[in-house]
């Protein structure tokens, strides 16, 4: 492998965007292609990178009792692009890391542009890349050509497996009725740049959400290809018409649940309620959290205009749908990231088979880091199983338990980071008087203890990341 030849990576969103980042960072020439805007997608909206095309939060920021949360800490800990304009355009959103997506798009956009050692190209990629280029990596996330896709099948002669993710809608908060939603975080819990009071909540009773569901069910939803009938969803990003077809109370127990709120205009419990979070740094966009939908827009409009406090929205973007791919990973990806068919290219990433943004950056920080050591000649390996990073290249990579009945790995599904993927601790805290925790309360000893192990395993292998550096 020429170490005067660069680093080619595919894709600019977030997983492209930080592996470009930390090939940069490690002095190493990088070319990161983006095919918009010569080349659009059915999620894209504009040409920046590392668009935020679902919602705008990054979900928990706690690392003590939370898995993302460690992971958001892990990556800031890394010298993550991600994470650090994330941190720069958080908006208030409770114990949630929420971020203003145009300004977050453009801090990534502006460092990587203004970065001595990233060349941005725009064009597609179709195909797999020309074979003189010796350590690509593949962050085409979800949305992959269908040229790149159906070559990176034939290559490995295993089927990509694919669902549907769903967008949810944004409304102008100016078309919201104060007079009956109030603003308040679940349980007054106080975020990064939060106040406790950061969500905008619709409160419903029960005939209110009894004819929502009806509504729900009854409406026209988006009609299938042919091709696409038979492509499972993502159970952590279900559409609410899919969830409400599972059982009439499933979105009470999801979304909609009405737990730790309080309705200042009704002295009754609600028996659902919607939430709506921050969207932009202006404070004028709200994103229906939770309200993913393959729903028509004529149904939308009408359906959503049922909730109280929301008969007059106006809608800056209504819900869609667009078919995901990604790739069978523990069949075809090395410990390292690296296709078994053919070593030169790697992949990050949701294509991978992990589910979510911070998922996706964390894998492309990773990658990034491991191109950069083959290209310097250094024994760089993926970080410790016991931190959150290690975890989820573990399971994408071999940690997953499949059902193998017919020659292959059937069940492999997108994964989110969860403490169940980290190895646990075998001792648990006690009491200040010496007794053994129980429930709860011993099962969020166990998170602290396995958050803290993480962080200082990932910090000694940053550490041995940057000596390595100072060696080439």
């Amino acid at each position: 492998m020429s170490k005067n030849t660069p680093i080619h990576i595919i894709g600019g969103g977030l997983a492209g965007s930080e592996a470009a980042f930390q090939v940069a960072e490690a002095g190493v020439p990088v070319i990161l292609h983006e095919m918009r805007p010569t080349v659009k997608t059915d999620a894209h909206h504009t040409e920046g990178l590392a668009e935020l095309v679902c919602s705008n939060s990054f979900r928990s920021d706690d690392w003590e009792n939370n898995a993302v949360g460690l992971l958001h800490q892990e990556m800031r800990t890394m010298n993550s692009l991600i994470m650090a304009a994330g941190d720069k355009h958080k908006l208030p959103a409770g114990g949630a890391l929420a971020v203003d997506r145009d300004h977050f798009s453009d801090e990534v956009t502006k460092t990587l542009e203004a970065h001595p050692n990233v060349t941005i190209e725009r064009g597609e990629i179709a195909g797999l890349p020309p074979e003189d280029w010796d350590n690509v990596i593949i962050a085409t996330g979800p949305l992959t050509s269908p040229a790149l896709s159906d070559a990176i099948r034939e290559l490995t002669g295993a089927e990509n497996l694919a669902f549907f993710d769903a967008i949810a809608p944004i409304i102008h908060k100016e078309s919201i009725d104060f007079e009956k939603v109030w603003m308040q975080s679940r349980y007054d819990k106080v975020g990064p740049g939060g106040t406790g009071a950061d969500y905008i909540n619709c409160a419903m009773d029960e005939a209110e959400y009894n004819a929502f569901i009806d509504a729900l069910l009854a409406g026209e939803k988006t009609d299938f290809k042919d091709w696409e009938k038979n492509t499972p969803y993502f159970d952590g990003c279900l559409p609410i018409e899919v969830m409400a077809e599972r059982g009439r109370e499933t979105l009470r127990f999801g979304p909609m649940k009405p737990v730790g709120l309080t309705n200042p205009h009704k002295p009754e419990k609600p028996h659902a309620v919607i939430q709506l979070r921050q969207d932009n740094a202006l404070g004028t966009l709200w994103n229906m959290v939770g309200f993913q939908t393959k729903l028509k827009y004529g149904a939308q409009s009408d359906i959503f205009r049922m909730i109280p406090g929301l008969e007059k929205a106006v809608f800056a973007r209504l819900g869609g749908l667009h078919r995901n791919s990604f790739l069978n990973s523990p069949e075809v990806l090395t410990a390292d990231l690296r296709l078994k068919a053919a070593p030169r290219l790697r992949f990050a990433g949701q294509v991978t088979g992990v589910e979510g943004y911070v998922e996706s950056a964390a894998i492309g920080l990773i990658a990034g880091r491991l191109a950069a050591a083959d290209k310097l000649g250094l024994p760089v390996t993926p970080p410790p199983a016991e931190t959150a990073h290690g975890a989820l290249i573990n399971h994408i990579t071999g940690g997953h338990i499949a059902s193998d009945y017919s020659g292959g790995i059937k069940s492999f599904q997108p994964m989110n980071i969860n403490f169940g993927l980290i190895p646990p601790v075998s001792e648990v805290p006690k009491t200040e008087d010496g007794k053994r925790l129980r429930g709860k309360e011993k099962s969020r000893a166990k998170k602290r203890v396995m958050s803290r192990r993480a962080l200082e395993a990932i910090k000694q292998w940053q550490q041995t990341w940057q000596s390595a550096l100072a060696s080439a």
